[in-house]
């Protein structure tokens, strides 16, 4: 029975920066691909990021190359999105979810089988 918590969103200039926790329920997190995914007001879901089982295998969406990162820690049951370098347009809801097929895919959302309830990210000056 996985259950996924996220934490660290809030209010952040644009060009800031900000880490965004995701904590597992389980000690088997490794058997999880994780992603991160978002909804802007007004907007359908989005998908971010996406992270393999053991962390060897990322993707990013366009909009975010090169500003964010994710990553995992299995010991901790924990996956990490850090975000720098963050705009306006990066204000939304940010969610994580876990597939237990060990997949991930940005655009397949509806994929994925456990969900965090979200954490509010606002870059704003």
């Amino acid at each position: 029975q996985l259950q996924l918590v996220e934490s660290g969103g809030g209010l952040v200039q644009p060009g800031g920066s900000l880490r965004l926790s995701c904590a597992a329920s389980i000690f088997t997190l490794n058997y999880y691909a994780i992603g991160w995914f978002r909804q802007a007001p007004g907007k359908e879901r989005e998908g971010v990021s996406c992270i393999s089982r053991s962390g060897d295998s990322t993707n990013y969406a366009d909009s975010v190359k090169g500003r964010f990162t994710i990553s995992r820690d299995n010991v901790k049951n924990t996956v990490y999105l850090q975000m720098n370098s963050l705009k306006p347009e990066d204000t939304a809801v940010y969610y994580c979810a876990a597939s237990y097929r060990g997949s991930c895919q940005l655009d397949s959302w509806y994929d994925m089988d456990y969900w965090g309830k979200g954490t509010l990210v606002t870059v704003s000056s």
